[in-house]
């Protein structure tokens, strides 16, 4: 097993050239404790904390660990509460929370992620009504990512998500009002695009985890109409999102 101190964690980070260090796989927030001491470390060194989370934690410990963060990337896994229940034994209104806290009381920049399982969460009623509380009580700039269910572990019973549910759901939290939504882990770039907000152009053009193209200006503006583009920058106009 591989120990590493927080230290070194910042200290392997900085070495390698990294601008923030990510805490994921598993959860940061059963290692609350760690990940706060390894982003006190990194921000040392100026480096950025994301955390990686399904926000499944207690008013408390939300303002502990993410306290010491920079970013988070939250699961929503479902807008039912029953999914919440049965599938995974929590309860939804806890994240929704969480999710109402990080955006309108913290300076964390926050984005959402939801993974699309068949017949479990992929209705259009449901994600009508999950992009529709994302638009009105966090905001339409909060990014929206829409990922694909692969069958693993003890869920083998589903099959794979079809690129076009991902795509319907896009089209569904686009017509919600929301500004930045994304397909994660299906081939292509026309779901990893950022377009401006207001003229439309093509501002990052994103292929997987690359950023291939960026018409981005140094203050994260679109040069077209000069509609800025929330979130965190470096100099030369790269999104630092996770």
């Amino acid at each position: 097993m591989a120990h590493a101190t927080p230290e070194q964690i910042a200290a392997a980070a900085e070495r390698t050239g990294c601008i923030s260090v990510a805490y994921t796989y598993n959860d940061p927030i059963i290692f609350t404790e760690y990940a706060v001491d390894a982003a006190a470390a990194a921000r040392e060194r100026g480096l950025k904390n994301i955390a990686v989370s399904a926000g499944y934690i207690t008013a408390a410990g939300a303002a502990d660990l993410f306290g010491a963060m920079d970013a988070a990337n939250i699961d929503l896994k479902a807008f039912e509460p029953e999914f919440y229940r049965k599938i995974t034994g929590g309860r939804l209104e806890i994240v929704l929370d969480v999710l109402r806290y990080l955006v309108h009381e913290t300076q964390v920049w926050t984005e959402v992620t939801t993974l699309v399982i068949p017949d479990l969460n992929d209705s259009p009623a449901e994600l009508d009504r999950l992009t529709q509380w994302v638009a009105e009580e966090l905001g339409p700039d909060v990014p929206l990512h829409f990922s694909a269910f692969h069958p693993a572990a003890r869920m083998l019973d589903r099959p794979r998500t079809p690129v076009a549910s991902l795509r319907r759901a896009r089209q569904i939290a686009l017509a919600n009002g929301l500004h930045y939504v994304y397909l994660g882990n299906v081939p292509g770039r026309d779901g990893g695009t950022t377009f401006c907000g207001g003229c439309g152009a093509e501002l990052l053009v994103r292929d997987g985890f690359l950023v291939v193209r960026s018409a981005l200006d140094q203050s994260g503006s679109c040069p077209r109409c000069g509609e800025p583009v929330p979130g965190q920058w470096s100099a030369d106009g790269l999104t630092r999102r996770p």
